[in-house]
């Protein structure tokens, strides 16, 4: 059986398509073919079905080559023409070239044809290739692909457009700027793979409650533009609402039901801007307003580039905060509950900024993480509490001090070194330095947090996962982990006298952890009652206002000489070792 071939012959000769089709066949081609002889029969026959190639006459009674050329331009396929004719002279052959032939061969030379026809084929084929591999590059420049959807580049572009076409008819538009909460817990505890899973079902979430001429782009990583043609603030708001309605319905991914919600900035042309970038600029920072407000969404307002100028400033002022000297440690008191007495202290930063006073650790720690600063303030805590921890057991007072790990200082391959050598430095046994991290720090690369956990517990370091319950590891994870305790967050630990559901999380966490061999540390222990019950629930330590709030040094020393759980320390100061 021949290659398959479809020739659409323009032909007023029935003898010669027979000639032309024997031929080809003889070629080894299995051919399909039509014969048309008009204009109107040629344009019918194009619609019909697709061809592979076709051969013309140069002249027909009423047709000629070139209106055969001019029909095949003006419909849009690239069909190769070859020409094959009886007696036309050189110079016809160079102008029917010109005009878009490929092929001309006379009828008395038919021993071309089949050469012809194979380069042709040949050719075309090249050139859908070309265009396949055009089309794919296009596609990637402008479509994001994981998701398929418009990225920025192309969302800019339409944006464009639409502010052009808006203005010209005197309508208004809307772009909404939108990120998934909770993502990042998705990513760093079940994996990109799921986070992945997740952002591929957004954008057909969306396009369930938009309409036909909306757009939805992925910008990058979680967020997401929604571009919305001929709106105003009214129906801007009523589609954030649906939006925000929809994602609070579960996303299944792998049999797994993850609750996702997202936040949404708001910008209005041309009320909060004439041009894409402002447009961008200000939906993105109504979105952020609408995430630090819990507020779902936000429209754009000037006062949101008040607070972002403010951001920008206050991060400027963070870079020289350490070589000013603005920062200072104070220590909360961390109480054994079997003996009563103090064991040791957490540091806790703090920021005494000369002209906005003191700001909360809430305000900048994640400041010097956005920013690159969160490896250099570590390290000046670390100094500062180890210093102070020194000078402590130089007076006889011999506490454990405890630092909180970032992140990103967990990700450091230097960390283990530069805590060495600040040990050194201030002639310290490891064993008094506790360092505390969350359960989200540990998940965002376990295998990266693993190694450089270990490395820290092989040098005698004390390890702790502060916040232990608020994020999707287990006790069981644990296992695995050279931790010496965990402290539970102080969420469960507040309520855990009028809410029993809290009770119940709090015991339960005491009795697994003690079958693991860690101890276990209550935060936020503010009464009496709590700190009883804990007792009888055989916590180890706590930590709490009902004992103390951090405080200074010098304040730690009062604090020492005055309260039930310090004077009991002092006496017992020289047996307290962790």
């Amino acid at each position: 059986m021949g290659k398959p071939l479809r020739v659409l012959f323009i032909e007023d000769s029935e003898e010669d398509v027979l000639l032309l089709a024997r031929e080809l066949q003889r070629g080894g081609y299995d051919l399909i073919f039509d014969r048309v002889d008009t204009g109107a029969a040629m344009r019918a026959a194009l619609k019909k079905q697709s061809w592979d190639l076709t051969i013309t006459d140069y002249n027909m009674p009423q047709f000629s080559a070139p209106d055969v050329l001019s029909i095949l331009k003006e419909s849009g396929t690239d069909l190769p023409c070859i020409i094959v004719t009886g007696s036309q002279g050189e110079e016809t052959a160079v102008a029917t070239m010109k005009a878009g032939a490929n092929d001309f061969i006379l009828k008395g030379n038919l021993s071309r044809l089949v050469p012809a026809v194979a380069r042709e084929l040949r050719d075309a084929e090249l050139r859908q290739e070309q265009r396949r591999t055009e089309r794919a590059i296009q596609h990637l420049a402008y479509y994001d692909t994981l998701t398929d959807l418009p990225n920025r580049t192309l969302l800019q572009d339409r944006l464009q457009q639409a502010i052009l076409s808006a203005r010209r008819d005197g309508k208004s538009l809307a772009l909404l700027v939108m990120d998934l909460d909770r993502f990042k817990e998705i990513n760093n505890v079940l994996g990109h793979h799921y986070g992945d899973l997740v952002l591929q079902q957004v954008g057909p979430r969306l396009r369930e409650v938009l309409r036909e001429s909306d757009t939805v782009s992925r910008l990058g990583g979680d967020e997401f533009a929604l571009l919305l043609l001929s709106i105003g603030a009214e129906g801007a708001v009523l589609t954030a609402q649906k939006i925000l309605k929809h994602f609070l319905n579960p996303f299944v991914v792998d049999c797994l039901s993850l609750e996702v919600g997202t936040s949404i900035g708001i910008a209005l042309f041309p009320d909060h801007g004439e041009d894409a970038n402002n447009l961008m600029r200000r939906a993105d920072m109504a979105m952020y307003a609408a995430k630090q407000e819990n507020a779902g969404y936000a429209i754009y307002s000037p006062q949101h580039e008040k607070h972002n100028s403010s951001h920008l400033i206050l991060m400027g002022d963070l870079r020289h905060a350490i070589d000013r000297n603005e920062f200072f440690l104070a220590y909360q008191p961390k109480i054994d509950l079997q003996t009563g007495s103090i064991i040791g202290v957490e540091a806790l930063v703090r920021w005494q900024h000369p002209s906005r006073g003191l700001i909360s650790p809430d305000q900048f720690i994640s400041l010097s993480e956005q920013g690159g600063l969160i490896k250099p303030l570590t390290l000046w805590v670390l100094n500062a509490a180890l210093m102070q921890c020194r000078a402590w057991h130089q007076a006889g007072l011999r506490l454990s001090v405890a630092v909180n790990l970032s992140a990103r200082n967990l990700l450091d391959p230097q960390l283990s070194d530069q805590i060495a050598r600040l040990l050194q430095t201030c002639e310290l046994e490891p064993q008094w330095l506790h360092l505390e991290i969350t359960e989200s720090v540990i998940m965002a690369d376990p295998a990266r947090a693993m190694e450089i956990l270990n490395q820290l517990s092989k040098m005698g370091i004390r390890l702790s996962i502060d916040d232990f319950g608020t994020g999707y590891s287990s006790l069981g994870y644990l296992k695995k982990l050279p931790v010496d305790e965990i402290k539970i967050d102080k969420s469960f630990v507040k309520e855990m006298s009028v809410e029993e559901d809290d009770a119940m999380i709090v015991r339960s966490t005491i009795d697994l952890a003690h079958n693991l061999g860690l101890k276990v540390v209550a935060e936020g222990v503010e009464n009496r009652e709590i700190l009883d019950r804990l007792i009888v629930l055989g916590c180890d330590a706590a930590q709490g206002y009902y004992m103390s709030r951090p405080i200074s040094p010098a304040d730690l020393l009062g604090w020492l000489n005055h309260s039930p759980w310090g004077l009991k320390a002092s006496k017992e100061e020289k047996a307290g070792a962790p």
